[in-house]
């Protein structure tokens, strides 16, 4: 049998928020698509441990430093190709707990971020390479946390459409997920995960729970797929048709 072509080979990957999660699974995936794959995150021995899989290489810093951020982008050594930016799973907080501070670092991780890598991005990634965000669309907006990250995600959705007409002709596009069963999910939800999967195995019409890989995989079809730009694409399983 002949080799299959790999959609990536040749081509680089930044993954923002790589170490765990769909950050990491995304990582994976264009690696075995044939994408180099650099890797950014907080925590150094889990952007390590990340680099050494998926044999690519990483830096460790706060990307909403932004000061930091500008810097990592300056010191690039390779042009860039296609760009993830991830952000952290929203917990669940009601009205009368909800933290301001709390929610200007949501503010930070999930739309300033994204607009200051969309301005690095300008000067470094290829004509035709890609910028993709991630937003949550997770129910339970009544949760005054959640209703407050699908707010954001909201926002987002609007400048990716802007972005994508700015950075033309480098496409933007944005996944707005539902509930996905990633490590940070199981930190969030502690000993209800289990009562949460049973709850989505039993409601949603897919019958079972979103996990990293379908996000990942939606995500390098976005990488190769050159008629999508401006768009956002909702994978939940089908939460939101059933209110879940």
């Amino acid at each position: 049998m002949m080799p299959r072509d790999m959609q990536l080979a040749g081509q680089t990957l930044l993954v923002i928020g790589g170490s765990s999660g769909i950050g990491l699974e995304a990582a994976r995936l264009a690696h075995a698509e044939g994408a180099a794959v650099i890797i950014t995150a907080r925590d150094p021995e889990r952007v390590l441990r990340a680099g050494l899989e998926v044999e690519g290489s990483i830096a460790a810093f706060d990307a909403t430093d932004f000061d930091s951020l500008a810097r990592f982008f300056d010191a690039l050594w390779t042009p860039i190709d296609h760009v993830l930016v991830t952000g952290p799973v929203p917990n669940d907080v009601a009205l009368a707990e909800f933290d301001i501070d709390e929610a200007r670092r949501d503010l930070e991780a999930h739309l300033l971020l994204p607009l200051q890598v969309a301005r690095a991005a300008a000067n470094t990634v290829r004509p035709g390479g890609t910028l993709l965000f991630t937003g949550c669309i997770d129910g339970g907006h009544s949760i005054a946390r959640r209703a407050f990250s699908a707010a954001v995600t909201a926002a987002l959705s609007v400048m990716t459409k802007s972005l994508a007409s700015q950075l033309a002709p480098i496409r933007v596009n944005m996944l707005a997920t539902g509930f996905v069963d990633t490590p940070g999910s199981a930190a969030m939800l502690g000993d209800q995960l289990s009562a949460r999967r049973e709850q989505l195995e039993t409601l949603l019409p897919i019958r079972r729970v979103v996990g990293p890989g379908d996000v990942a995989a939606l995500a390098v079809h976005l990488m190769t797929n050159t008629a999508v730009t401006g768009s956002t694409i909702e994978i939940d399983g089908g939460q939101q048709v059933v209110g879940g």
